[in-house]
């Protein structure tokens, strides 16, 4: 990407805030710092910019990581003791020799001077990284203070007192940690506002709690919870059901397959089930097929992965949140209610009950995976055959939790038409996948195309 010109603010004379990088934000690799300008340095903690970068001529620090790695550290939030670089045994992790004056150290130093605002990132342990580990972008600190210190190793470490600008957001490694104690004990954290703990009743693989602090509204508790839509059989059955039929697969399916052809010749997800790239129709493993159900092309249809709340707002009404987080690509939920036939849709229609057209969701497939700047010499797929959706989805009665989300024209999660279980192409499921990485207790939104009555009486 770098070769390619493909690099987000490569200027790292970039003071403050980065453009489009907001206060939380999570990233599971330390590389995508580097890509969107967040954070430069590959290894070292402390991003600068040198004396001859620097219009003071001085070295003036732009950015730090806080790991945990050093031992003199004293992290409390909005309030940091960080500590310096060098001066450490690579092997051992602890100071061997003094620290110097200089460098990344000499940066922070001057940044104090200048009262200049240091983007701060922190790195939380996390089982759902592949690297092991989450870095959330917390916002921006100012350096009030400096010492030269004796450290537990007994050499000399440069620390330096951070306070957090007030005023943000909060911060993503708060809301994370926060996040899992709520998974094991909620009530000790809020002790008022859940009016249900699953909603669903079980009938999604996780629950799904419903809380509200803000008023009385309990309505999400009125409805029937579908953790599935129910179609019209005659959209479903007969020559519907099989669709030419599966694969014969005996074990995970492989590129060359019956489903891999479905999919223009390649497979929309990966191995760990993220979907790579969009497509105006993703064909899944049904019944018909005779691989197991480990296949990793059974993603969507396994259902909810994630611990899911629906929460209530003096902003926008009811919204959704998850307890956990939620990697870019990743199967979030399905959009569920009674499926009607266009015909029974403008019978529904002039009665007032509360309809979700499919076709009125913008593609936002089409931004999800594009390759082709990266690599100009690759050659999509074929993508599979599509017709026009001239069904809806009938929630006034019955519904899911993605009736909750809220609308956005800057969404971070999007519509992705599936099949699986029938495969008539003018009924497919309506999956919805994270458009990038979401951090816990961030609100879900979706953009939904038009906005008219209906989208107001799904989230009031």
């Amino acid at each position: 990407m770098a070769d390619r010109d493909l690099w987000l603010n490569r200027d790292r004379r970039i003071v403050g805030p980065i453009p489009g990088i907001a206060v939380g934000d999570a990233f599971f690799f330390r590389m995508e710092l580097c890509v969107l300008g967040l954070h430069g340095q590959v290894q070292a903690g402390i991003d600068y910019l040198s004396a001859g970068q620097s219009a003071s001529g001085e070295p003036i620090a732009t950015s730090i990581i806080v790991s945990g790695g050093y031992e003199d550290d004293d992290d409390r939030g909005d309030v940091l003791v960080y500590t310096g670089h060098g001066g450490r045994d690579p092997n051992l992790h602890k100071h061997c020799v003094d620290q110097k004056l200089e460098g990344g150290n000499l940066a922070l130093e001057r940044s104090m001077a200048y009262g200049i605002e240091i983007r701060v990132i922190r790195a939380v342990k996390s089982k759902r990284s592949p690297v092991g580990k989450v870095y959330f972008y917390d916002g921006l600190y100012k350096v009030v203070d400096y010492w030269l210190d004796r450290g537990k190793a007994g050499f000399g470490v440069y620390k330096y007192k951070m306070i957090r600008i007030e005023g943000q957001e909060p911060m993503g490694s708060v809301n994370y940690r926060a996040a899992e104690h709520l998974k094991v004990d909620a009530l000790s954290m809020r002790p008022t506002g859940y009016l249900s703990f699953d909603i669903s009743m079980g009938r999604e693989i996780m629950p799904v709690a419903l809380y509200n602090d803000v008023d009385d509204d309990r309505d999400p508790l009125l409805f029937e919870y579908l953790a599935r839509p129910i179609f019209p059989s005659s959209a479903v059955q007969g020559k519907f059901a099989e669709g030419g039929g599966g694969c014969g697969c005996i074990e995970n399916c492989s590129i060359g397959c019956y489903c891999a052809e479905r999919n223009g010749g390649e497979f929309a997800y990966d191995k760990a089930g993220v979907l790579l790239r969009g497509k105006p129709l993703l064909y899944e493993c049904g019944p018909y097929c005779q691989c197991p159900p480990s296949c990793p092309n059974r993603v969507s249809q396994k259902g909810l992965k994630n611990r899911l709340e629906v929460f209530r707002s003096r902003e926008t009404g009811w919204g959704v949140r998850s307890l956990d987080l939620i990697k870019s690509g990743t199967f979030i939920c399905e959009f569920s209610g009674i499926v009607l036939t266009h015909q029974q849709s403008e019978i529904v229609a002039a009665s007032g009950d509360c309809l979700v057209h499919p076709n009125r969701f913008p593609s936002r497939w089409l931004d999800w995976g594009d390759i082709s700047d990266v690599y100009p010499e690759y050659v999509a797929p074929n993508h599979p055959a599509t017709t026009d959706l001239n069904f809806s989805i009938d929630v006034s009665r019955a519904r899911n939790v993605a009736c909750y989300f809220s609308h956005s024209c800057s969404p971070n999660v999007f519509i992705q038409f599936v099949l699986f279980d029938h495969y008539n192409v003018s009924y497919p499921h309506l999956m919805i996948f994270a458009l990038e990485n979401i951090p816990p207790l961030r609100e879900l939104s979706i953009d939904y195309g038009m906005i008219d009555e209906w989208v107001g009486k799904l989230t009031m």
